[in-house]
């Protein structure tokens, strides 16, 4: 899979996520770095078939009013990088599976969640 990552998660979370075998870039690899604006980073998910991955509500509107981007979302609160990781190795296998039929999945701590 294709991920874009967002601002608040760290950089940590591409490596994470390419050495899953994935294809993974942050927003501090794009042009305007961690400062590029939310509608030009599902731009470019879009152009690029990304899925992107925040906390930010942001993006959540954005899909519920419009359908779009893929989103992952992760609410796991404020956990420490360490616990972020085992969080997403634990369920980064599930979440590729759903995402070949959904476009909305959430992690929380200790769910994987599949919005409709």
């Amino acid at each position: 899979m294709r991920f874009l990552v967002d601002a608040q998660l760290p950089r940590r979370f591409v490596d994470w996520l390419k050495e899953e075998g994935h294809d993974a870039i942050h927003t501090s690899d794009l042009p305007l770095k961690n400062a590029t604006p939310d509608h030009d980073v599902i731009l470019r998910a879009l152009a690029e078939d990304r899925v992107v991955v925040t906390k930010d509500d942001d993006f959540v509107q954005a899909y519920l009013l419009r359908g779009q981007p893929v989103l992952l979302l992760i609410s796991t609160g404020n956990i420490s990088n360490r616990d972020l990781e085992k969080v997403l190795r634990a369920n980064l296998h599930s979440v590729t599976a759903a995402f070949q039929n959904h476009f909305f999945i959430e992690i929380t701590s200790d769910s994987l969640i599949i919005h409709e």
